[in-house]
């Protein structure tokens, strides 16, 4: 069982910045492909950005390439977000996820159900 647990949301205004973190149990997050996803009210969960096991390959959503980063402690068992240039359209409910089976060429992965473990999510709010 993997427990996903984020922090760091919040309100900013548009322009700013705001770090999320998702911690992570298990001896083998080394090995976990992880995720962020996003849901806004009324809206379907979205994908915003996947990182591999490695951290070496990292893909994201067009409409936040070029603002948002993901990286991740592998010693921390943590993995980030960092979200700059906010968008009042960003305001969604921030979860993290991850998939423990990391073996093989890493593919990345963009959707729900490629997921196994999910957070319980974390509000960010951007005002204009």
């Amino acid at each position: 069982q993997v427990q996903l647990v984020e922090s760091g949301g919040g309100l900013v205004q548009a322009g700013g910045s705001l770090r999320l973190s998702c911690a992570a149990s298990g001896r083998t997050f080394s090995r976990y492909a992880m995720g962020w996803f996003r849901q806004a009210p009324g809206k379907e969960r979205e994908f915003v950005a996947a990182i591999s096991w490695s951290g070496g390959s990292k893909y994201y959503a067009d409409s936040v390439k070029g603002r948002f980063t993901i990286s991740r402690d592998n010693a921390k068992n943590t993995v980030y977000l960092q979200m700059n240039s906010l968008k009042p359209e960003d305001t969604a409910v921030y979860y993290c996820a991850a998939d423990p089976v990391g073996s093989g060429s890493y593919y990345p992965r963009v959707r729900v159900h490629e997921y196994d473990y999910w957070g319980q999510g974390t509000q960010v709010t951007v005002s204009s």
